[in-house]
């Protein structure tokens, strides 16, 4: 193959990882990557499906590749692609639609010559073995994925990924480790364990495994650097694993638990098995644990029914709890999910200006926690550009740092001194070690 391609990504890290994989690919095939406003020959659109908000970005992103260049050939793809193929095919330029588990066939489907809007989207649901895409490096990135499970099958009431990704499965432990043994070798100083559901990580497997079994496994593996994992829901994170992840210097300490409503009542309507009472003991038991570690939950706010009561309740309810980042998600009726059929759906501006006093609250609660690091040492991973002619660099704890621009190269790990805090960043400079 040859010419150009450009890859547009939208959604969560598994999205991100099959992009990359995709990327590599192509690359390996002769295709150049280029920047997706230059104006490729092929462009591909990684889609994301978790809101109609979404899938309206997905349209916009198709419809500007064809402005930039009319000639070029349009692949869609991902959770929106896998849901609703039938609309994307019909917009102009689409030459073709193919599904989450056809990604990994993407340069066959190519080799084709497939150009007459065609559609190829298995039903995922009946898929029952995790397959991930082949990848090597990471390019431009400092950070690399590894992807250990796909699918969900919690059926939360305001959420159509079930149906996007199909079941939860798990990649195989072997493999997995292969894939970090390679990316240590490549120099990557940390590894995100990444997937849909990864609390669920093993449990499809024969013998069955966890995730606290993985980790264990990867320690005796020659891996080198930091460990990150991606989100874990509150009801998989038990006292074994949050022992093992508190003790394990080489795991960093940070969790990112998603939370969802701060109202027992509107936690039910959504299907979510906790209650507040059960998150607020978890988060302590955490923050006891590690006293500086960052604790990330996600919360939606204009639930269908959720009253000015349980608004202000769910403010309070935040307010009291030692999280560290906070991620808003206005609710938008996504058609196919039970929520959708609720009554008492919230008109959008109430929505929005409920997020945004939500924002605040996470605000004040992240600049609250940077601040206690100042004068303090941290390791960061250094990354791309920063701030005002900074290089920018990720700590341990998921806080952003600027450093001068001659602190060291993209990828390289750095003990740094925080100065203070500058609006969302914290400010530091290089120590000798």
């Amino acid at each position: 193959m040859s010419g150009t391609f450009s890859i547009v990504t939208l959604g969560c890290k598994t999205n991100q990882f099959e992009s990359v994989a995709m990327a590599e690919g192509l690359a390996n095939s002769g295709c150049q990557q280029v920047d997706f406003a230059t104006g490729a020959d092929l462009v591909i659109v990684n889609t994301c499906t978790v809101t109609a908000a979404t899938d309206s970005q997905s349209r916009n992103l198709i419809r500007r590749a064809r402005r930039i260049n009319p000639e070029c050939r349009i692949v869609v793809t991902g959770c929106y692609a896998q849901i609703d193929p039938q609309s994307l095919n019909q917009l102009p330029g689409v030459s073709l639609v193919i599904g989450n588990e056809e990604k990994k066939e993407l340069l066959t489907y190519l080799a084709a010559k497939r150009d007459g809007g065609e559609i190829i989207v298995s039903d995922i649901r009946k898929i029952e073995k995790a397959e991930t895409l082949p990848l090597t490096s990471f390019a431009q990135r400092s950070r690399a994925f590894v992807q250990i499970q796909n699918g969900c099958d919690a059926f939360c009431a305001y959420c159509i990924i079930p149906y996007a990704r199909g079941r939860s499965r798990s990649v195989a432990e072997g493999e997995i480790l292969h894939q970090i043994e390679n990316l240590t070798a490549g120099g990557y100083a940390e590894i995100v364990l990444t997937g849909i559901h990864i609390g669920q990580y093993g449990q499809d497997l024969v013998p069955q495994r966890d995730l606290l079994s993985l980790l264990q496994k990867i320690e005796t593996t020659t891996f080198s650097g930091r460990l990150r994992l991606g989100s874990i829901e509150p009801n998989e994170l038990t006292p074994e694993l949050l022992d093992y992840i508190a003790t394990s210097a080489w795991i960093c300490p940070h969790y990112h638990i998603p939370l969802q409503a701060g109202d027992d009542g509107i936690l039910k309507r959504m299907n979510r098995h906790y209650t507040t009472a059960f998150y607020r003991d978890l988060l302590c038991g955490i923050h006891q644990r590690q006293p500086d570690a960052a604790i990330g939950l996600d919360i939606i706010t204009g639930f269908p029914g959720e009253t000015e009561e349980q608004f202000a309740a769910t403010c309070d309810y935040l307010e009291s709890l030692p999280f560290t980042h906070l991620h808003v998600f206005p609710y938008s009726r996504r058609p196919g999910t039970p929520a959708a059929r609720l009554p008492n759906q919230l008109p959008g501006d109430l929505i929005k200006e409920r997020a945004a006093l939500l924002r605040e609250i996470g605000e004040r609660k992240l600049a609250a926690y940077g601040a206690g690091f100042v004068g303090k040492i941290l390791e960061i991973i250094l990354e791309g550009g920063g701030d005002n002619g900074l290089k920018k660099g990720l700590s341990e704890n998921y806080l952003n740092v600027l450093l001068p621009l001659d602190a060291g190269q993209q990828g390289e790990s750095l003990q740094v001194r925080i100065v203070k805090v500058e609006g969302d960043h914290l400010v530091a400079e290089v120590i000798d070690v």
